[in-house]
């Protein structure tokens, strides 16, 4: 109960649309733009989604976090259950189990909620191991290093466009798949899993591209937020209308992309 689940394509013109582009052998660009077109109502629902929202809000929290002495501390006081000295790992864990009790119950909790909370997951681990050099190895100061790099305008304005594209990407994967794993075998559109494959890592750098379109905006975002609230940091409301903004701008770029 409470859990909104995205189900089968539906059987409208425009779904027949994105079909029929699978089966041709279209492009991703092309079968992406079909995609939103023909999901842009529920997509924009998305935007409001209280997963996405609370997702990007940790992020906000965790780059905020790392600024104060005590690193453990800052994230318990903000909902991110940690020990002492976190690991990436912990962090990761605490940053899932806050989302969880967000949606208590079930309550607000979607298919495109949990795309979020994986892509969130996602993000903090392939940016700031790349920081760290190590996901296993680096301490609990290097992690709080390289989350308050990450609070810089240019460097969230990064990380806001990674977890968006992993979001997106995921988003788009999940309406196409439903489709084109009728499409796999000999004859088909995709002759081989690998020809998937290769298929479904286009469709993630397609949305890596249009995500491009958050970056700048996300580190004007958080400066002029930062410099109006000061200590107060980014409410959940602030972060909800980023999420709308940002999401609304991604659509536009991916159903103008395939022009």
């Amino acid at each position: 109960m409470g859990h909104t689940r995205l189900g089968d394509l539906p059987r409208t013109r425009k779904w027949q649309e994105v079909v029929g582009l699978i089966a041709i052998g279209a492009g991703a660009d092309q079968i992406a733009n079909a995609v939103i077109r023909a999901a842009e109502k529920s997509l924009m629902q998305a935007a409001n989604d209280k997963g996405l929202v609370e997702s990007f809000w940790c992020l906000t929290q965790l780059t905020a976090a790392a600024r104060e002495p005590n690193f453990a501390i800052a994230l318990r006081s903000r909902g991110i259950d940690v020990p002492d000295n976190p690991s990436l790992p912990a962090i990761t864990a605490a940053v899932s189990d806050a989302i969880d009790r967000s949606m208590r119950n079930n309550d607000g909790r979607t298919d495109l909620g949990e795309i979020a909370q994986s892509a969130v997951s996602e993000t903090i681990n392939q940016i700031v191991t790349e920081r760290t050099s190590s996901l296993f190895g680096s301490t609990s100061e290097d992690v709080q290093r390289a989350f308050r790099e990450l609070g810089t305008v240019a460097r969230f304005g990064d990380l806001g466009r990674r977890f968006f594209a992993q979001f997106m990407g995921k988003v788009l994967a999940s309406f196409v798949s439903r489709e084109s794993a009728n499409h796999v075998g000999e004859g088909q559109r995709f002759a081989t899993l690998a020809s998937k494959a290769s298929f479904d890592d286009a469709l993630r750098t397609h949305s890596r591209q249009a995500s491009v379109i958050v970056e700048r905006f996300a580190g004007d975002w958080l400066s002029k937020k930062t410099w109006q609230n000061g200590s107060g940091g980014i409410s959940r409301d602030e972060a909800a209308g980023f999420t709308h903004v940002a999401f609304t701008k991604i659509v536009k770029e991916l159903k103008e992309g395939a022009k």
